[in-house]
């Protein structure tokens, strides 16, 4: 089984840990796994805001990159999202590059879901001893319906014990450029998102979506709260040794 691992903007530039974690987790499944050097933006900032024509010229190139292989697995459901939902939306007036868009969009996963449809718990072989709370992105939990997969593979992991947030389906505020056109609204959203992560008892919280879990962490540390924030392939991979996410590295 050969994967293009997609890695996200994100994850390339601030939390390179977690593409290394989900690295570990695919080739526990027995996956050979290529990050191909010539991916770049998946557009969707151009994509929230309207610019199609930037999008499509991102979009192309990405498409050209991925097409040989079998499956695309991302760590993010914003970015699955936009593959699997919007590129074909892209390209609608334009039959050649919507089939294309179309079959990229047959082979490619969230990471979560992925591993769930590939038998996951055995790409699990961590220990975490404390109560995990999961933030469910909107984009994972809308556009692609994901909701039991992160659960499931979070039960498998020894010692775990999972809690649930107050209004799970509740949005973060980050929503990518949302929070910077909305900030009021946005500042408003994570205040009831962190509470509800506090609330809960969680010692660490953990999503599929680094953005949301940037905007959460930071929020979190505000108000002086000890809960640790980590990417659910971090956890999932038994690499929450590091610097938590919003927390200085480590010496």
């Amino acid at each position: 089984m050969r994967v293009a691992l997609f890695v996200s903007c994100l994850v390339d530039l601030f939390r390179p840990s977690v593409g290394f974690a989900a690295v570990r987790l695919l080739e526990n499944l027995g996956a050979e796994v290529v990050v191909p050097e010539a991916q770049t933006c998946c557009g969707q900032p151009a994509y929230n805001n309207g610019d199609f024509a930037s999008a499509r010229e991102l979009a192309r190139p990405l498409i050209d990159t991925l097409a040989d292989f079998e499956h695309v697995v991302v760590p993010s459901g914003s970015c699955a999202g936009m593959l699997v939902k919007h590129y074909p939306e892209l390209f609608q007036d334009d039959p050649l590059w919507h089939a294309r868009a179309e079959n990229l969009a047959r082979r490619t996963r969230e990471l979560s879901a992925f591993l769930a449809e590939h038998g996951g718990g055995q790409a699990i072989d961590a220990r975490f001893d404390g109560r995990v709370a999961l933030h469910d992105s909107c984009s994972a939990r809308r556009e692609l319906g994901i909701h039991d997969a992160p659960r499931v593979l979070l039960d498998r992991v020894a010692g775990l014990v999972r809690v649930e947030l107050a209004e799970a389906e509740t949005c973060c505020g980050f929503g990518g450029t949302f929070c910077v056109k909305y900030p009021d609204i946005s500042a408003r959203m994570v205040s009831d998102k962190a509470a509800a992560v506090i609330d809960s008892g969680a010692e660490v919280l953990v999503s599929g979506d680094l953005g949301c879990l940037m905007n959460v962490a930071g929020r979190l540390k505000r108000l002086d709260s000890p809960v640790r924030v980590y990417h659910l392939a971090e956890l999932l991979a038994g690499m929450t040794d590091a610097a938590a996410i919003g927390e200085p590295d480590k010496p």
